[in-house]
């Protein structure tokens, strides 16, 4: 899912002992329904509708104002959704499906629990989406499905991620199919270029060889360097990347360097990855936001 917030970097720097702060490590993620739902869509769009947007005063045969649904209730309309000239309904079964799972959406007396405003609103929006996927060509195979699904959830295994996140075998397939189109049109908008991927922090030293040289630190700074590097001089190539400007005082080479150092490029390599990263961010949103101020969503006086 080609889209995360980004930390602020503004607080790196020297503290009072001339040492530079490392970021904190951020918590291991876990993926929760709603949002591998929209996994690669819902940090990098605005979260208004640019488009025309109503709630309440829906018609049709929908169901409004209600907590809970009776099974029989399920596919009744919960809102729509007119893109490109056709109106397009949306059940509460489709909703839900799309979010948390119908299953698990069920309650102890055997009734469902009503979807909500923002459930019903990311249902239209990846529907959107899917339509822009399918304009630009983009076809998305078994093997890619399972390819994205390791990528992103760590397993391709439906039965294991359905159990885990009280979904049917069904529904975590179209959630994984849409997901990886809409990842493949995010390439496609904003590109791939490696620089927008998140440097690996250097492994931290043993107690007490805080200090210490070594070939694995010296390895990790000349592999972020670059173009900025001349690997058979063992010297700088130019001197006027931000590489040079943060480690010209510096004495290290590809066999020796300390974690010190190697923290200093890594410091260079998360601003220059942030700086890309938060450049893509905003073309997609643009392109997305583009894509919904052409659609008119209507929800019905759902729970919030």
């Amino acid at each position: 899912m080609a889209d995360e917030k980004k930390g602020d970097l503004s607080s790196l720097g020297d503290d009072k002992g001339g040492k530079a702060k490392a970021p904190k490590k951020p918590a291991e993620k876990r993926f929760t329904v709603p949002v591998f739902a929209v996994c690669v869509v819902s940090a990098a769009v605005i979260g208004v509708l640019v488009g025309k947007f109503l709630l309440g005063g829906f018609a049709g045969g929908a169901v409004t104002g209600k907590t809970t649904l009776s099974e029989g209730e399920l596919d009744s309309t919960v809102g729509s959704y007119v893109y490109q000239g056709q109106t397009h309904s949306i059940t509460a079964r489709q909703a839900l499906g799309a979010a948390t799972g119908v299953d698990a959406a069920k309650q102890d007396d055997g009734t469902y629990t009503m979807p909500s405003a923002d459930n019903v609103l990311d249902y239209a929006r990846n529907q959107v989406l899917a339509v822009a996927v399918k304009a630009e060509g983009i076809e998305v195979s078994d093997e890619d499905m399972a390819t994205y699904a390791k990528d992103t959830l760590g397993t391709d295994d439906y039965a294991s991620l359905a159990s885990t996140y009280g979904m049917s075998e069904d529904e975590v397939k179209e959630v994984v199919r849409q997901s990886a189109g809409v990842k493949r049109l995010y390439d496609k908008v904003v590109g791939t270029d490696d620089s927008a991927q998140a440097p690996e922090t250097p492994a931290e030293p043993a107690e007490g060889s805080e200090d210490a040289a070594t070939a694995d630190y010296g390895k990790y700074i000349v592999g972020l360097l670059g173009d900025e590097w001349d690997a058979d001089k063992g010297t700088w190539a130019r001197e006027d990347g931000p590489y040079y400007a943060a480690l010209k005082d510096q004495s290290f080479s590809a066999d020796s360097a300390t974690y010190d150092q190697a923290m200093t490029a890594y410091y260079v390599a998360y601003q220059q990855y942030s700086q890309q990263a938060s450049s893509q961010s905003a073309t997609w949103s643009q392109y997305v936001n583009g894509l919904l101020a052409n659609a008119s969503i209507s929800i019905g006086e759902l729970v919030s």
